[in-house]
């Protein structure tokens, strides 16, 4: 159905004269009058009928005019919903207790006044094709890893270089160090069920594994943190790695221990991404606010990331 029929139907029932509806809608009369005659082909019926007053709706119009304003009040409300501007600023996080959605907390705390939608995409090829399509407006990602270039209208910038950490049990053989030299890991096992074959991260560990002779084992189903951590707090010989910005809470009786590694530090890169075109308006604003408050330095002394981060 033509909306600017409905429109011009809306407007002649409310002025009573096809000439106020052409002024309010700045068109002519005999546009005005071509728009109600296809509608009321469209229809089936006649919606005015011509007096010496004006127009006057008919049966059939004074039945049809409720759903015409509840159809424009739609369109309307469908315009809004992908305006910029007029819409909430989407954002993919990937993991709702990771680092990207510490930043995004933070990004909301200084900026309440821009509405947010924080998704969760699983892997990279999925957050590209919604950046590109524009069901999203951002993305925190590692890249470029290995094989996977990001595509030319997409552009990147490092925000955050995150320290892993250590996470053991009370009773592993490390839960006592104050910090761990990464080479000392080699022979430990670490536990990570969540690394899955082709995704960012697994291409993060696989480098580690090589550069290091660490043993990274990702056997099992992954059932969540919860599970996890209480496996590593029960058994003396697993301990995984764990982000220092990543948000968790596990009972007191589990006696985990979080500890820095340190020689090098292995860093995990998470970098925003963006389409070039984007027409978000906040999205200057969170590029701005992740510049100016994500901690400063990217390969810093004494830290470890793949060569292949943040490579187009």
């Amino acid at each position: 159905m033509d909306l600017d029929a409905v429109r011009t139907f809306v407007a002649v029932a409310d002025g009573g004269r096809f000439h106020e509806a052409a002024a309010q809608l700045a068109i002519t009369q005999q546009a005005v009058s071509k728009r109600i005659a296809t509608l009321e082909r469209t229809l089936g019926v006649r919606l005015f009928t011509r007096t010496a007053r004006g127009a006057e709706l008919t049966i059939d119009g004074q039945a049809f005019l409720p759903h015409a304003r509840e159809l424009l009040r739609l369109a309307e409300r469908a315009v809004t919903s992908v305006r910029p501007g007029r819409r909430p600023l989407r954002v993919d996080v990937i993991a709702s207790r990771g680092a990207a959605s510490g930043l995004m907390r933070g990004f909301h705390r200084a900026h309440p006044e821009i509405e947010l939608d924080v998704v969760w995409l699983f892997d990279i090829d999925t957050a590209v094709a919604a950046l590109r399509s524009g069901e999203i407006d951002a993305s925190f990602r590692a890249v470029a890893a290995p094989g996977r270039p990001l595509p030319e209208d997409i552009e990147s910038v490092r925000v955050l270089d995150e320290p892993l950490q250590l996470l053991t049990g009370p009773a592993h053989a490390l839960a006592a160090a104050r910090s761990v030299p990464l080479a000392r890991l080699a022979g430990h096992r670490i536990w990570m069920p969540g690394i899955v074959p082709g995704t960012e991260w697994a291409a993060y560990y696989d480098d580690l594994v090589a550069e290091f002779g660490l043993t990274i084992e990702a056997t099992g189903p992954n059932f969540g943190s919860d599970a996890l951590l209480d496996t590593v707090a029960d058994t003396p010989a697993l301990a995984t790695f764990m982000g220092e910005y990543t948000r968790l809470v596990w009972p007191a009786g589990h006696g985990l221990r979080r500890i820095p590694v340190t020689d090098p530090t292995p860093v995990y890169p998470h970098s925003l991404l963006w389409h070039r075109d984007s027409p978000h308006p906040a999205l200057a604003t969170l590029r701005a606010h992740l510049a100016a408050t994500a901690p400063a330095g990217h390969g810093a002394a004494g830290t470890w990331t793949p060569g292949w981060a943040n490579r187009r």
